[in-house]
C-alpha cells in the first residue's frame, strides 16, 4: 500500500493515464458531470473533502500549464477565487455557462465534497519536461 500521495486507487490510476493537453475538472458536489468522461467521486459528506484539500492534492501529483474557472467566482466564492488565483495568477475566466459547456472536454472529473458555489476549475494538463 502506498504511504503517500494520493491514496484513492480509482484516482490515482487516471491521473497515471493522462497526457499533455487533456483536462481534469476539479468541482463541487453541485456541478452537473457530462456524460463521457472518467468521474472519480471523493465526495464524502457536504464539504468533506474540501475543493482546497482536492486541488492542493492534485496540483502535487499533475503539471497543469492551463486552468479555466467561471467568472462569478470573484462575487459568489471569494474564498475559492482568491486560492485559484494563488496557484494560477493567469486563470482564464468565462462565464459559468461557458464552462459547464467546457466541461464536456474533460477526460477527468473529480468531485469533491465542497458545498460553495463556484468551486470549480477546468485544469490543463502539462508536460513536466
Amino acid at each position: 500500500m502506498k504511504k503517500t500521495g494520493i491514496l484513492n486507487r480509482h484516482l490515482a490510476g487516471a491521473l497515471a493515464e493522462l497526457g499533455h493537453g487533456d483536462g481534469v475538472l476539479v468541482c463541487d458536489a453541485g456541478m452537473p458531470i457530462p456524460p463521457g468522461p472518467r468521474v472519480v467521486d471523493l465526495a464524502f459528506r457536504a464539504g468533506t473533502p474540501s475543493f482546497a484539500e482536492v486541488l492542493d492534492g492534485l496540483l502535487d501529483e499533475l503539471v497543469v500549464e492551463g486552468a479555466t474557472a467561471a467568472e462569478e467566482i470573484s462575487e459568489a466564492n471569494p474564498e475559492a477565487a482568491a486560492l485559484l488565483d494563488s496557484h494560477f495568477p493567469w486563470l482564464e475566466l468565462v462565464p459559468h455557462a461557458g464552462l459547464k459547456e467546457l466541461t464536456a472536454t474533460a477526460r477527468l472529473v473529480v468531485r469533491t465534497g465542497e458545498a460553495r458555489p463556484y468551486a470549480n476549475v477546468l485544469l490543463r494538463c502539462g508536460v513536466f519536461f
